[in-house]
């Protein structure tokens, strides 16, 4: 990453003022030295790259005005998301109000307790500008609230102190909106990972937090990926990478960006001093750690590695492509793997994480109607917009898109007898789209160029398997892959609990479906999701959606009930086949005591 020079002053400057905490306001300003003598344009971005859904940010701009020389300025809206101003002589700055109240990664937050944004949701692009140098002020809040915070960000400093208030400075646009910037009374630790500082931010009250634990293991997840892009140099394509942690009672989630990712994620998933040391991590902080895992794999794989359509980034609109299931499926196939890879979990602990993500792909009939092309391109419309019926009706790219990565490495070990791998495909990947994509010489790949690689590196040729598991919609069969590497893959049907086969969710009169899986108990019998059921046999369902499970205990598969629901404000009656689960156990074992891994270590290393 290319840091702005130091001597030359940005042509395009922002400042970002945390105005109003309780009122969850940022007030911004952006001056132009040069404006567009036709009358300047600007917009703010209608999306945030790595979450792709129209988002709309300026809905939230407050108040808008312009003015130059002291005077004020005419600005047109044009659209949603862009205005003009009228000719002047500049310069040119524009002062506006951005309401931030969106605990998430995608946007911004205000309030007592720390600030958080997303240059998308700050920062008017100005338009025919984008590859000049940007520099942003950062101010401290005068609410004695804030008196003791600091301030969190990659974006390379131009006058201020790391972690203080002050100057950055950004390259261009595109680098300016991919440095989340976090504020407030936040824990902060460093490691360093082959020579690369990494920072560890996170605010929120999270007692007793183990940060020692959390730096050992991070540092085992960041080496392990350095080197496996790397392996010669151990050379990060960063000069500095931040994790920053929002820590609240209930979330999950993260984004990417080129030095640094924003997380959420709930306290009690984080690491505590009063867990024994030694042990593999708990079910929620290996959440955590596989979490931060995909983010920091996207380092290389989309925000260096991209898809064509996305270099540029057009962000006023929708920027389809067909391959999320290799950006995110892949990434998704190599988190967990990696913290095998870094020693932070066995292989027992990976063949029950993987089980499970099988068993989720099987459970959703929209695996059967959807591929992952498809689902990777109408990411827009259904898999960012999922509701009711989705599982009915899409795939996930991301899960079925990491056994179709599992899928392929298999078949590339078993048919080249261990000389190559998926690792092998993804080194050329980075070769020769992400390792420069920064110094100008990089460019996007498009769908064509990645099975044309695959072809290559493997030697092999793999467009049959192509049609089937990305544009098609066959079950991978993974079974029969897993057999020659000693690993034997066993899909047990026990029939199980009786239930309704369907999604359920709390609701004053009782529980509400909210969804109807495909075949199952509940759509056979007619139920649809948001009825909400009152009785089951004449015995009342309260709010609490574990009493439906209570109630059916006392069943077997097979028997009938009578269930009584609301839809909408009319009661009716269903009678209803109790069904058992019909999606498979599934399990994961070495078939052969003592064999190598061949799903952990590179090739050459079995």
């Amino acid at each position: 990453m290319k840091k702005p020079s130091q001597k030359k002053q940005p042509a395009i400057r922002y400042t970002i003022v945390p105005k109003d905490l309780a009122g969850h306001l940022f007030n911004v300003t952006v001056t132009v030295a040069r404006p567009d003598p036709d009358g300047q344009v600007f917009a703010l971005p209608a999306w945030i790259p790595g979450s792709y859904m129209i988002r709309e940010f300026a809905r939230n701009i407050v108040r808008i005005r312009a003015e130059a020389d002291g005077a004020a300025v005419a600005l047109t809206k044009l659209d949603k998301h862009s205005w003009r101003a009228a000719p002047c002589a500049g310069p040119l700055t524009l002062h506006y109000e951005v309401y931030a109240w969106d605990l998430s990664v995608r946007a911004a937050h205000l309030d007592q307790t720390h600030g958080f944004f997303n240059g998308t949701s700050v920062f008017l692009r100005v338009v025919g500008q984008e590859d000049v140098v940007h520099g942003v002020e950062i101010q401290r809040p005068a609410d004695p609230a804030a008196k003791t915070w600091r301030v969190a960000t990659a974006m390379p400093e131009a006058g201020a102190k790391r972690y203080g208030f002050g100057l950055y400075a950004a390259a261009n646009y595109d680098e300016l909106i991919d440095h989340p910037v976090e504020m407030g009374d936040f824990a902060l630790a460093s490691f360093t990972a082959h020579g690369i500082v990494h920072d560890i931010v996170i605010t929120g009250r999270v007692p007793n937090l183990d940060m020692a634990r959390l730096q050992a293991d991070l540092k085992a997840i960041c080496e392990t990926q350095i080197a496996f892009f790397e392996p010669q140099t151990r050379r990060a394509p960063l000069d500095r990478y931040v994790f920053m942690t929002m820590a609240v009672g209930d979330g999950y989630g993260g984004l990417e960006h080129r030095a640094s990712t924003a997380l959420i994620a709930a306290r009690a998933d984080l690491p505590s001093t009063a867990t024994l040391r030694g042990a593999e991590p708990g079910e929620g902080y290996l959440r955590f750690l596989g979490l931060c895992s995909h983010e920091y794999f996207h380092t290389w794989n989309v925000k260096r590695i991209k898809p064509a359509v996305f270099a540029p980034y057009d962000l006023q609109t929708e920027n389809y492509t067909p391959l999320l299931w290799l950006f995110e499926g892949f990434t998704s196939y190599y988190d967990d793997l990696m913290l095998v890879r870094a020693g932070i979990i066995g292989e027992a602990t990976y063949f029950k994480l993987l089980a499970k993500t099988v068993g989720g792909v099987l459970r959703g009939s929209g695996r059967l109607k959807q591929s992952v092309a498809d689902s990777s391109f109408d990411a827009w419309s259904k898999y960012y917009r999922q509701d009711e019926n989705s599982p009915n009706a899409i795939i996930s790219y991301y899960t079925k898109g990491s056994l179709i990565a599992l899928a392929f490495d298999l078949t590339i070990r078993a048919k080249t007898n261990g000389a190559k791998s998926l690792d092998d495909v993804m080194l050329a990947l980075w070769e020769r789209y992400g390792r420069d994509f920064y110094n100008g010489a990089g460019r996007g790949v498009t769908d064509a160029e990645v099975e044309a690689l695959f072809d290559e590196v493997s030697g092999l040729k793999l467009k049959a398997l192509f049609e089937r598991w990305v544009r098609g919609t066959d079950d991978l069969p993974l079974a029969k892959l897993f057999a020659p590497l000693g690993v034997k893959l066993v899909e047990e049907r026990k029939g199980g609990k009786p239930s309704l086969d369907a999604g359920i969710g709390r609701d004053t009169l009782g529980a509400k479906l909210t969804q109807v899986h495909e075949g199952g108990a509940a759509h056979q019998a007619g139920l649809s999701a948001h009825d909400v059921i009152i009785a089951i046999d004449g015995l009342r369902v309260n709010g609490n959606p574990s009493n439906v499970d209570t109630l059916l205990g006392r069943y077997r598969v097979g028997d009938k009930v009578a269930v009584h629901a609301f839809r909408r404000d009319e009661l009716m009656t269903f009678d209803v086949t109790l069904q058992g689960d019909r999606v498979p156990a599934i399990t994961l074992s070495p078939a052969v005591a003592g064999r190598k891994s061949v799903t952990i270590k590179r090739p050459s290393a079995v």
